[in-house]
């Protein structure tokens, strides 16, 4: 019977750890330590042929779905996107993929990091959007590639796959502006989330390049989920004095927030959009079908997948590159939800 890599490990007095990593040619040990671990290996008869059966597979693609606080990460159509997208970029490229959840309530996350990194993992793709910049450390302490997808640290340096947010943003509140000539007002998520922090910035930059003042702005601080943000308006409606605390129109930070608000806007009278019109983000399938249909920003989350994985690629075949910045554009899709202007036009000729 052929000798174990665990019984290697202790005869070398290494990690079982160090030797797979040795024995299969992966990063995290040295060239002298990968030798003394091959060498010792054959003379103790370690069988190599299970080592070939994996080199006929490049190695598998982790996605790895970072768990904060669980308000915005979940099984969603946006989520579920990515990884389609993912799926189809590894498949391309001949290595498999497969979905781990890293649980930042959970034990250790350096601990959950180890199992991955010693098992057939070659390179991983992050999905940060519930991250922030010190929950980066363990994944610069690994020995392996990564792309940090959804989210960006200007302070950390690494490669990026991300949303233009401040494009999107902008191009919500400068419809709404154009369409109900009227200041806007703004659904915020109220977590902190890195990809809200930049739609902040784009609209409050379309409300001053429309020569309007940030502060007169209206602002909700809503949770970012759709029955979260339901509650939360609901509770706003019950307690404003006048409507003149409402704005006529809205730019919220995702599909679920605009949508919760929606059905809270709807249940204490208001009447979308001749009353409030409203624009959401994320283009999710359920705004083509609410009612009134969500004008909503456009992002195309499968290419945002397929572009992580050929990163990621690039990075397997040149460990060496540059780390690099890649923002996917935004469109705007208009739907009933923002058609203020021309609703109330209908209902003027009606009325002849």
């Amino acid at each position: 019977m052929s000798i174990t890599s665990k019984e290697l490990a202790k005869i070398l007095n290494l990690s079982p750890a160090a030797v797979s990593m040795a024995l299969n040619n992966k990063p995290g040990v040295s060239t002298a330590t990968r030798k003394l671990v091959i060498e010792t290996a054959d003379r103790y008869g370690y069988d190599f042929s299970r080592l070939e059966k994996k080199h006929n597979i490049k190695g598998t693609i982790y996605f790895i779905i970072y768990r904060k606080h669980g308000a915005v990460v979940g099984d969603t159509p946006f989520f579920s996107a990515l990884s389609d997208g993912i799926a189809q970029g590894c498949k391309k490229a001949d290595y498999k993929m497969r979905i781990s959840y890293i649980y930042e309530d959970e034990r250790n996350v350096a601990e959950q990091l180890e199992e991955i990194q010693y098992s057939d993992c070659v390179g991983m793709i992050v999905l940060g959007t519930e991250m922030q910049p010190e929950d980066l450390k363990p994944f610069l302490a690994l020995p392996l590639p990564f792309v940090l997808l959804d989210t960006y640290f200007e302070t950390i340096s690494c490669n990026y796959i991300l949303i233009n947010n401040v494009q999107g943003a902008y191009l919500a509140a400068s419809h709404l502006i154009s369409r109900t000539k009227k200041q806007p007002g703004y659904l915020h998520s109220a977590y902190p989330i890195g990809n809200f922090a930049e739609r902040n910035s784009g609209f409050f930059k379309a409300v001053r390049a429309h020569g309007m003042a940030s502060s007169k702005s209206i602002v909700h601080l809503l949770t970012p989920s759709m029955d979260g943000a339901y509650a939360d308006m609901k509770e706003i409606l019950e307690n404003i004095e006048n409507k003149e605390e409402l704005a006529p129109c809205y730019f919220a930070d995702n599909d679920l927030i605009a949508m919760g608000a929606m059905k809270a806007f709807k249940e204490a009278g208001f009447r979308i959009p001749q009353d409030i019109a409203i624009v959401g983000f994320d283009n999710l399938p359920f705004s083509k079908v609410i009612e009134p249909s969500l004008t909503t920003i456009h992002v195309p989350k499968q290419y945002m997948g397929e572009m992580a994985a050929a990163r990621l690629i690039e990075l397997l075949c040149d460990p060496s590159a540059s780390p690099i910045k890649i923002e996917i554009g935004t469109t705007l899709i208009e739907r009933r939800s923002s058609q203020q202007t021309l609703s109330v036009a209908l209902q003027g000729s009606a009325l002849l």
